[in-house]
């Protein structure tokens, strides 16, 4: 295992980031996010499009907004690893979640759309972090008021897209 992708250690995440992180058992968050590119897209293509179009409760998103939601924040988390991989240290803010889902339009999408933007946002992930000194992984900065290493949001988006994975099993019936 390439050592640059060990585990955060303490000190390297913080707050409610940490339940991401925690659901990445495996100890290499760049194979996780190359190897659930092609798990996700697996099952977004056997979706129907009714099922995009699915809220389990009214109030809840669409499937169509999970993904959305997952993409906007994926942009958001590698953005912030960015910052910090390059020693930044002015704090960077944190994000409403449910702001940004009205103004993506995301239920107006079509499917075709949000696989292909899927493609290419992970794509951008895998290089930003593939192509990171491994000293940029130790940098740390603050994020929505927690402290976090670059490595660390590795780890905090193949988990957070993990846990919208299994909220869609359990709530949306998703196979």
């Amino acid at each position: 295992m390439d050592m640059r992708w060990r585990r955060p250690a303490e000190g390297e995440i913080e707050g409610h980031f940490i339940n991401y992180a925690d659901l990445i058992w495996e100890e290499d968050a760049l194979q996780v996010l190359k190897e659930a590119r092609h798990a996700s897209r697996e099952l977004m293509f056997s979706l129907s499009l009714e099922q995009w179009d699915y809220a389990y409760q009214e109030g809840k998103w669409t499937i169509k907004e999970v993904w959305q939601h997952i993409l906007d924040s994926e942009r958001i988390f590698a953005y912030r690893a960015l910052r910090i991989a390059r020693n930044d240290q002015t704090p960077l803010p944190g994000f409403e979640q449910d702001d940004y889902i009205l103004p993506s339009k995301a239920r107006e999408r079509s499917v075709a759309g949000i696989i292909h933007e899927y493609d290419a946002v992970r794509e951008a992930t895998i290089t930003l972090f593939e192509y990171m000194p491994a000293e940029a992984l130790e940098h740390t900065g603050t994020a929505s008021n927690k402290k976090l290493s670059a490595r660390a949001l590795a780890f905090i988006i193949a988990g957070h897209e993990r846990h919208h994975i299994r909220g869609l099993r359990e709530n949306y019936g998703v196979k």
